[in-house]
């Protein structure tokens, strides 16, 4: 019949019981109380293939109906699916596995949504067990009576691996060796009881040949195959998702399993804070993952010695303490999400090649890290809480000079402080070498400072800084002492119209022509002239300072003479610290003889200043203009002048 079948894309059956070959049937349905089926996996070119996949869900739809056919597809299929298996139709599944004998094409066989009494369990375990089926996946499985002792015949066996998933136990008190024994002691490569809420598992009482075992998501302890020496030849075990409390403890388990390279104890509860508890793990683990526990620093104090590959993700580990841990032969280390400040060192890892850091609290990551870790490839160090500074201009330099080893650049690596430059990309950050050296800074500092006191020092010398201080500090000096001894008298008298200065060089000219004209002509002019005014006993400086501020004005007699002399100079100082002092117009300058401006020493800077900005007389080669000069001279220093000690002007003793 099935020869004239090649173009069929549906067929449905009602209570009929056929040995089938189909070729590119899409959707097989059985109506009623039997199966429907959905499978794409059948030969496409009408070929003479066989079919090699057919799901079927029973759908019970006449509960009432007791009596019903199984659609059997005999030496045909090599992978089967059942669901919704009771009580009800348990026997009906037994009779169909029981047609697939050793020597049959089916390899796979999953059931979903099993509820069924511990007896049919066990007598589809046992069928199953004697059947052509390699891989048995149960899932949902509701186990409704009591769990008694009930013999298991291993032996002739073709299974290979068992998953069991998502398994409710209703009886809660029955023995537990009754139940685990049954799996404990199966002889197959694979076993996997995942999210089912176990316990515990015994031991094997005889040498296991399981060479996997999953665990995934149960509640197992410490207690798990402690001093068990059956599994020798296991080789992966899954225990993630359980209850496991100490990492010791879990050493000493695999501490038997002489073959052991992959253990998974992610999702626990593991600590390890006894610095004087010992660890022993089996020689043969290289894959190690210990991540999302409650580990810290002290676990680096038990980890197998020959682990390749090992995750410590997600724990609560701040630092990698140098000597802590000598793991020769590790190539692989996953520290990320724990509490990081700085990036570990190598010392412990000398074999070390990829390194995961990222989402730690690292600021700023050491920028010798490629030098302690030479055989590092890659390094994931990014969604860290960078910290944008000199320092960290070390490690974006190491990333350039790092031929491409940091993962995830740049796009994971962001400042999160200061808060202005929160999100900038560190490979867009940049601050200047003089900035991010202190040496250099220090340098740069320190040069500036001796070419400011350079100048500082030249500006001195040029400007007779010294001189003027001195100046200084001695005419307050004279003013303390003045009005500390004549406190009464601070009030200034004039006593004469004009205080003359001159070189001792130009005595004659002061002599012969600018005190006889001034003082015998008219107005009565009064003149301090130091050779006769000058107190004996006092200080030269502070005779010219109370002659200075005794003088209504004062003459200034300028020639080359007068630049070359420090009396003078002292002089111009006093006088012009007067006019400053008291807001006064009391400077007169005759140009006795011309002074050339490069002529005038540096420390003349003031006389320079007068000379620019002030009006001043000149005295006249001609002599037809010297009765003007005189006249312009005796208007600038006519003042009338009180009388001094009861004289008028122009009388004598």
């Amino acid at each position: 019949m099935t020869e004239n079948m090649r173009s069929l894309r549906k067929l449905f059956l009602y209570k009929c019981l056929f040995a089938l070959t189909f070729w590119n049937l899409i959707s097989l349905s059985v109506e009623n109380e039997l199966f429907t089926s959905v499978s794409n996996n059948f030969p496409e070119d009408g070929s003479d293939k066989k079919l090699k996949s057919l799901p079927l869900l029973y759908t019970n739809s006449h509960q009432s109906k007791a009596n019903f056919d199984w659609v059997v597809i005999q030496n045909t299929t090599e992978s089967l699916s059942l669901s919704e298996i009771t009580n009800d139709n348990v026997k009906k599944l037994v009779s169909l596995l029981s047609n697939f004998r050793q020597g049959s094409k089916l390899q796979n066989l999953t059931l979903t949504n099993v509820s069924v009494d511990w007896n049919a369990l066990i007598d589809i375990f046992q069928t199953v067990w004697h059947s052509s089926i390699e891989y048995f996946n149960i899932n949902n499985v509701t186990q409704l009576l009591d769990i008694v002792f009930h013999g298991f015949n291993y032996s002739g066996t073709s299974m290979k691996a068992l998953t069991v998933k998502k398994v409710v136990i209703t009886n809660l008190y029955f023995s537990q060796d009754h139940l685990y024994r049954i799996f404990a002691e199966m002889n197959i490569a694979s076993l996997t009881i995942a999210e089912s809420e176990m316990i515990h598992m015994v031991c094997p009482l005889s040498d296991s040949p399981l060479r996997y075992l999953n665990f995934l998501k149960n509640d197992l302890t410490d207690l798990l195959f402690q001093n068990c020496d059956k599994l020798i030849k296991l080789e992966t075990l899954i225990l993630q998702k359980n209850k496991f409390e100490s990492l010791s403890k879990v050493s000493f388990m695999t501490s038997h399993m002489k073959l052991l390279k992959y253990l998974d104890m992610s999702n626990n509860l593991l600590s390890h804070d006894a610095a004087d508890v010992q660890c022993q793990w089996a020689e043969s683990l290289t894959e190690l993952d210990l991540s999302s526990n409650q580990l810290t620093d002290s676990v680096f104090k038990c980890l197998p010695v020959n682990v390749k590959k090992l995750n410590l993700q997600n724990n609560q580990i701040t630092s990698v303490a140098k000597g802590m841990a000598e793991l020769k032969s590790l190539k692989e280390l996953n520290l990320a999400s724990n509490r990081l400040a700085d990036l570990p060192g190598c010392s412990g890892f000398t074999s070390l090649e990829f390194l995961n850091v990222e989402m730690n609290l690292i600021l700023t990551p050491s920028a010798d890290f490629f030098q302690s870790c030479p055989r590092v490839r890659e390094l994931q160090a990014g969604d860290n809480p960078f910290k944008c500074s000199c320092e960290l201009q070390d490690f974006i330099r190491l990333e350039r000079q790092s031929g491409g080893k940091l993962f995830g650049w740049p796009a994971a690596y962001m400042c999160e402080y200061p808060e202005d430059l929160r999100g900038t990309q560190l490979k867009d950050f940049h601050l200047t070498e003089l900035a991010c050296n202190t040496t250099l800074l220090l340098v740069t500092a320190l040069l500036l400072t001796l070419v400011l006191v350079a100048v500082v020092a030249f500006l001195c010398i040029y400007l007779d800084v010294p001189w003027y201080v001195r100046m200084t500090w001695q005419w307050t000096q004279t003013k303390r002492r003045a009005w500390h001894n004549h406190p009464k008298e601070q009030e200034t008298i004039l006593q004469f119209h004009a205080f003359i200065s001159y070189s001792e060089h130009d005595s004659l000219w002061v002599k012969n022509e600018l005190i006889p004209n001034l003082e015998k002509g008219e107005g009565c002019i009064q003149l301090c002239q130091h050779e006769r005014n000058f107190i004996p006993g006092k200080s030269i400086v502070e005779n010219i300072i109370n002659c200075i501020e005794k003088s209504y004005k004062s003459i200034f007699v300028l020639s080359p003479n007068f630049v070359q002399s420090e009396w003078c100079h002292y002089e111009l100082y006093f006088a012009h610290h007067k006019l400053f002092s008291e807001n006064s117009n009391s400077l007169i300058l005759i140009l006795l003889e011309p002074i050339l401006p490069y002529n005038i020493p540096a420390r003349y800077h003031k006389l320079k200043a007068l000379m620019a900005k002030r009006t001043y007389l000149e005295w006249p080669k001609e002599r037809s203009k010297r009765a003007l000069f005189w006249a312009n001279l005796r208007a600038a220093i006519s003042i009338n002048l009180p009388m001094v000690d009861g004289k008028t002007c122009g009388e004598t003793d």
